[in-house]
């Protein structure tokens, strides 16, 4: 897994015990980035020495895996999914018709808004983006600076915000030219005089601080700040919903880990036993309350306090609205060239169609090279 220092003191304090105690056995946990786990696992593949028993990896990485064959296929082990893991979950684990992961933690962007200051100009939560501009408007217009934040730091972060505002706008990000991207790419040129100066700074870490220090009153980032706002920040006037939809629907990208078996790992029947109880009910519910992860679980939420659990209701009314991004070989590029676009449109404030027209054809490039 790869995980922060805070969430691996849960996994070793909270997670493994019962199961090491149950099973008789000892955890060897390893720290591993996404980016690493392909290259680690095809090496242990090929040379018939495979050291990892599960693993957890983001679910854009999963492609490669399944194309190499690096990894057990576990479609024969689909029927002992707990019944109330969420479908779309499972869906995004299968590839040509198999299960080949297991869902274990999901993710989707929610709105985190300033109720109080919401209340003070008698505003609405948007709805739609024309509502977003709007709220923006007074916002300016009362403060004299912006106080909408949209994550513009770069990098995957405003890659995954762009994926999820062009769909809402009916359009294939991969194309980078269609009718949505225009859409999209015209309506955040329009909305940027408007936006927090933080924005170009923000990122999933960075955006919780801008909001609870009022930088901010409004922005979309992961459920995991919940618990950050509310708890470390004691910020009980910032709220959370669902979001806004776009000019043709409404929607936010699934995010989140699976698990996976190595292809010849010499402990599947443990580590299948080990999805099984990360997957369980108990499990998933420390999960949500000790670290703020959404659950792959519509029961795990039942044990949280009210002011908790209350802001993770927006997370189970977004999985409603949840989209799972194509498992492309070419993410990296689509981040590059959409991160390039943003770049010249909306903060240089460069032609719209003229720009994405070069960005669509240096990813077509890509897409042959594959």
């Amino acid at each position: 897994m790869g995980l922060g220092e805070a969430e691996w003191k849960v996994m070793r304090e909270e997670i493994f015990p019962p199961f090491e105690k149950e099973a008789k056995v000892k955890i060897e946990a390893i720290q591993m980035e996404a980016a690493d786990l392909p290259q680690v696992l095809e090496a242990q593949v090929e040379a018939g020495r495979v050291k990892i028993d599960l693993f957890a990896q983001d679910n854009m990485q999963l492609a490669y895996l399944v194309n190499r064959g690096l990894i057990e296929d576990l479609s024969e082990y689909e029927k002992e999914i707990p019944e109330t893991v969420i479908p779309a979950l499972v869906e995004a684990c299968r590839f040509k018709g198999k299960l080949y992961f297991m869902p274990y933690r999901p993710n989707v962007q929610i709105v985190y808004y300033n109720r109080e200051k919401f209340e003070n100009y008698q505003l609405d939560l948007p709805r739609d983006w024309e509502d977003l501009l709007e709220v923006a408007r007074v916002f300016k217009q009362e403060e004299g600076k912006g106080k909408i934040l949209f994550k513009a730091y770069g990098g995957a972060p405003t890659a995954t915000q762009l994926y999820e505002w062009i769909v809402s706008a009916g359009g294939d990000p991969f194309s980078l030219n269609d009718e949505g991207c225009v859409k999209t790419f015209a309506f955040l040129q329009e909305l940027w005089p408007f936006v927090s100066a933080d924005s170009i700074r923000a990122k999933f870490d960075t955006s919780n601080e801008y909001i609870a220090r009022d930088s901010a009153y409004l922005m979309q980032n992961w459920p995991f700040g919940i618990r950050i706002i509310v708890e470390e920040y004691a910020k009980t006037d910032i709220e959370t919903y669902h979001g806004f939809s776009g000019p043709v629907r409404e929607a936010h990208v699934i995010g989140g880990e699976v698990l996976g078996i190595p292809r010849g790992a010499e402990k599947k029947e443990l580590a299948l036993k080990f999805i099984r109880y990360l997957q369980s009910r108990e499990v998933q519910g420390k999960l949500v309350n000790k670290l703020g992860w959404p659950s792959v679980r519509t029961d795990a939420y039942e044990e949280m306090t009210g002011l908790m659990r209350e802001r993770f209701k927006a997370v189970n009314e977004a999985l409603e609205y949840g989209v799972l991004r194509k498992n492309v070989s070419y993410w990296d590029d689509y981040v590059k060239y959409v991160n390039d676009a943003f770049t010249q449109i909306v903060i240089r404030g460069e032609p719209v169609e003229e720009t994405l027209d070069y960005y669509h054809d240096q990813l077509e490039a890509a897409k042959r090279r594959m």
